[in-house]
């Protein structure tokens, strides 16, 4: 129930019943976590801490591959899904205009003109009564919101919020994008590195199958051993075959994430990407991960936007104050219709106090309060996971720089006995049995190689996503519009699509 009052004497009545509908015991219950209560001392210890070591906004180009750049830049070009997070960035933009319209008078213009007949019996007079006449308006009228208790105010705040985290969302996307086509790369790289070893392979296969014939020829050899050396050969093949597929199906990846066709991939030359020198994190984590990893400043955005929807909420339980006026000429029938005797004007306030709604309004704000519930325990998520993330790159990063240490001994002693072992093949003192146990314990370590080569790179990728790719968040500080301010433009949209 609404109570729509015009007189001063019922308007302080009115503000005198103001908050008949109770607010008590709606309150919010979360609250965000203060960063520096995550330690992670011990967890970073290892790492070497640097100032600068924040990834740059083309983070890929220390990899040092002009090919992975061109990709990059076709990618931010024309890649389809940035375009999706640019338009959905624009439309949040579009709302905040139109919350901010709330803010200002509203003028209107109505012109009408109607042929009607007017009933013999009704209120219309003679001598137009019973008769056909026009009846013509015109008439402007304004209206304005007396925002007394900044529920406009906070709706535009929270419409800017909403913009903002978009905004960043985009950024967002963008770092998605480029660490997929980056990724990509990789195995792109580790599909022609494991294809060069299975080819490597089929030819010391051939020549020891070559050696094997030799042998039997001599009499040194059985057929047995012929053919198993001939039985190794189209195994050899088949891995050939099976890596060929990986690198068609990542350069149909690439392509397909550059937003081009299937053609784009067969253009792609030989990978040639280099591992990051070092292994250096910023000095001031995890403070400083609250302005630059683009998830967490979106939730930090959308937290604001929520607050401000309370303060909307808690708004609705008081009086809402309107001012209008018109001014315009009616008449019936058009001769004289814009003369000073058919002319018009009005004005006078408006009060709208809620007294009864059948707790409508309280279960408005509940939900208003747990959706800023919700928007904080995702932040602290948010904020939780982003640090882990750092910190899993870095401890696989060293994990795996030892396995590749150990892996590299292995490679050493493995390729010692293999040669031993052909060497021994041929001059007839050892069996085909002895070289194929060494063959397989080498080309095990020589894929695990590329296997680790391949994991690192793409660490290194994870750990410049993990640390926010780029991304530099300015000081959050939630605007709150006055009437007549101009709507928020879209600074990151230029910056992101810059190219």
């Amino acid at each position: 129930m609404h109570a729509s009052l015009k007189t001063p004497t019922l308007m302080m009545a009115a503000l005198t019943l103001a908050g008949c509908v109770s607010q008590q015991g709606l309150d919010t219950h979360a609250a965000a976590i203060d960063a520096d209560q995550l330690l992670a001392v011990r967890s970073l210890a290892d790492a070497t801490p640097a100032a600068a070591a924040w990834p740059r906004s083309e983070w890929w180009k220390s990899f040092g591959d002009p090919q992975l750049d061109q990709l990059m830049s076709e990618a931010l070009a024309g890649s389809p899904t940035l375009r999706v997070a640019a338009a959905r960035a624009r439309k949040a933009l579009a709302i905040t205009q139109v919350a901010q319209a709330a803010l200002a008078p509203q003028v209107n213009a109505d012109a009408e003109a109607t042929r009607e007949q007017f009933s013999g019996r009704s209120t219309v007079p003679p001598p137009y009564a019973g008769t056909w006449q026009t009846q013509a308006q015109l008439e402007a009228t304004l209206n304005y919101e007396v925002d007394l208790w900044g529920k406009n105010r906070a709706a535009y705040a929270s419409a800017v919020g909403q913009a903002k985290a978009a905004e960043v969302d985009a950024f967002a996307a963008r770092l998605a994008l480029t660490v997929n086509i980056a990724q990509a790369y990789v195995q792109l790289q580790r599909a022609f590195m494991q294809l060069d070893i299975a080819e490597k392979t089929l030819k010391e296969r051939e020549q020891i199958h070559r050696l094997t014939l030799d042998r039997f020829d001599a009499g040194i050899d059985s057929r047995l051993a012929v053919k198993q050396t001939e039985s190794a050969l189209p195994a050899a093949r088949e891995q050939i075959a099976q890596w060929q597929e990986s690198i068609g199906l990542a350069r149909n990846q690439l392509a397909a994430l550059v937003g081009q066709g299937p053609d784009r991939g067969l253009a792609l030359a030989r990978p040639a990407v280099h591992l990051l020198a070092g292994l250096e994190i910023p000095s001031v984590l995890p403070a400083q991960l609250l302005g630059r990893r683009p998830d967490i400043v979106a939730q930090r955005w959308r937290v604001e936007a929520s607050r401000k929807d309370i303060e909307v909420a808690r708004a609705q339980f008081y009086p809402n104050l309107n001012l209008a006026a018109f001014i315009g000429f009616q008449s019936i029938g058009l001769p004289g219709f814009l003369q000073a005797a058919s002319s018009m004007t009005g004005a006078g306030p408006a009060l709208t106090l809620p007294l009864f709604d059948g707790g409508r309004l309280r279960g408005n704000l509940a939900g208003r309060n747990a959706d800023f519930d919700l928007a904080v325990e995702t932040y602290n998520q948010a904020l939780v996971d982003g640090l882990r993330d750092v910190v899993d790159q870095l401890t696989s990063r060293r994990s795996v720089d030892e396995q590749h240490r150990q892996q590299q001994l292995a490679e050493v002693t493995a390729q010692e006995a293999y040669d031993l072992a052909l060497l021994r093949f041929r001059e007839g003192v050892g069996n085909y049995l002895e070289v194929l146990t060494a063959e397989s314990q080498l080309l095990a370590q020589q894929s695990l190689d590329v296997e680790l080569r391949a994991r690192e790179l793409a660490l290194s990728i994870n750990l410049a996503r993990a640390l926010g790719g780029g991304f530099d968040a300015e000081p959050i500080a939630l605007p709150v519009a006055a009437a007549g301010q101009t709507s928020p433009k879209s600074s990151w949209l230029s910056r992101i699509f810059a190219h």
